[in-house]
């Protein structure tokens, strides 16, 4: 068992971070309205419980000593709009399916962990943008404000932080009822198919896996005589950009017998790059509460930057506590990311290496179109890989930015899509997402990476 934090680091508490620099945070119009919008968030039912993030950071600990490998998948920002029943249930379905290859591909279990039920804010270079001589304020995700490109839709609207509570708390509710009502059973996973991929080219590699782990699960039942219950079913936990301050603060939650304090609105709150200043607000508010905190670490960062979040992170130690999400870029990750791996290791401190080969792979073509290409996302996956087994260091997870949607934002892949193919099915209002067949590649490459090196 991983060891008990203290109840509360010394002189935190969740307004504490007002003390320090805040960047990224929205400039509302009105002062009395976000308070009162923020009162009446304190007041309403958490989306998680402590019982639930404990269990997270236990598996999260496991992965730190290489039991087991996390998945982290989701949009790069969910909308209002797309709070479906379709478009939720094909979200899980991609991580269930990317999932179900690593756990027979790796043979360890994997922990699931989906961006999703609140990663409704998103960082921006710039607080305004300009189109055509007009100048507005930057769309910061659905929490803040509207995509469309008027003055009224990009106002910070208070009223919206209430509205993501419900939406998050809408995704969440059908997404644990899916689960609870069969829709993961492993016996099962013809639930999981996506119609328009029926003729992927990776299906038939799919497939075989699939009919493997079947197979299995029917020989172990055999053997013990009885349904094999604890594999009948996975766990779902969800994740978000701890972005927004006073709406983290407003869940931020003491509970009954449990010491310390839990944001209870998501399991795994995460710290960007843009705002893992050591002095900064983002990093005081996550160094108090009791939920396993990721961390994005890129260009630039250097190491006593790295180990200096770890210290103000974790001070106790305590395994499945931090996770250090690195984001380097295909490019700069040979350079960048050795000196830190070695600088970890050798400090002792543990933690949950995951990789994310999306992020410093963005890049622009015509008509100012943000996209990544396969191969680069691909060529950071495999050299980390490579990386932290030079490090003697465990590369636990992946942090990927997907979508079971039938979009063509990311080129390359299966398909081998191009330029012109972008216009066809782009449908993100931030960040490029990896299509459903291009985050199956993404699993097998995982796993076929993991089979050539053991």
């Amino acid at each position: 068992m991983s060891a008990v934090l203290k109840p509360e680091p010394q002189s935190w508490s969740p307004t504490s971070w007002t003390r320090r620099q805040a960047v990224q945070q929205a400039q509302y119009p009105d002062q009395q309205a976000l308070d009162a919008a923020l009162r009446q968030l304190s007041e309403l039912p958490p989306l998680v419980t402590s019982w639930e993030i404990m269990a997270l950071r236990q598996q999260f600990a496991d992965a730190v000593a290489g039991r087991k490998f996390v998945l982290q998948g989701g949009d790069c920002a969910e909308s209002f709009a797309d709070c479906t029943p379709d478009i939720i249930t094909n979200r899980l379905k991609v991580l269930l399916q990317m999932s179900l290859v690593l756990v027979h591909g790796l043979k360890k279990r994997v922990v699931r962990v989906g961006r999703f039920a609140g990663q409704y804010a998103k960082p921006r270079s710039s607080d305004f943008e300009t189109k055509d001589g007009v100048t507005l304020p930057s769309y910061r995700g659905d929490i803040i404000n509207a995509p469309d490109f008027t003055e009224a839709a990009r106002v910070p609207d208070p009223q919206r932080l209430l509205t993501a509570h419900a939406r998050s708390a809408m995704t969440l509710n059908f997404v644990r009822g899916l689960i609870d009502g069969g829709f993961a059973d492993l016996h099962h996973p013809e639930y999981w198919d996506l119609q328009w991929v029926e003729h992927a080219p990776l299906a038939k590699e799919y497939q075989s896996r699939v009919d493997a782990i079947g197979d299995s699960l029917r020989f172990m039942e055999t053997l013990a005589e009885q349904s094999i219950s604890e594999l009948s079913r996975v766990d779902f936990f969800t994740s978000h950009e701890a972005l927004h301050l006073p709406y983290e603060q407003a869940s931020t939650r003491r509970v009954p017998r449990q010491p310390g304090w839990y944001n209870l609105s998501t399991h795994m709150p995460w710290i960007g790059k843009r705002t893992a200043d050591l002095d900064g607000a983002h990093v005081e508010y996550c160094r108090g509460i009791q939920n396993p905190v990721g961390v994005k670490i890129g260009p630039g960062m250097d190491v006593p930057w790295v180990l200096g979040l770890l210290e103000r992170l974790n001070p106790d130690n305590v395994p499945g506590k931090v996770a250090l999400i690195h984001r380097m870029g295909a490019e700069v990750i040979g350079s960048e990311l050795p000196p830190i791996l070695d600088a970890v290791r050798d400090s002792g401190r543990p933690v949950l290496w995951m990789c994310d080969p999306m992020h410093g792979n963005i890049e622009s073509v015509a008509g100012g179109v943000k996209t990544r290409r396969f191969d680069n996302i691909r060529s950071e996956l495999e050299q980390a890989f490579d990386l932290h087994a030079a490090a003697g260091t465990y590369l636990g997870g992946v942090h990927l930015e997907l979508t079971g949607e039938n979009v063509t934002e990311c080129m390359g892949g299966a398909r081998d899509l191009t330029e012109t193919d972008l216009a066809r099915a782009y449908k993100t209002t931030v960040d490029p997402r990896l299509n459903y067949e291009q985050a199956l590649e993404l699993a097998m490459l995982i796993v076929h990476k993991q089979a050539s090196a053991g």
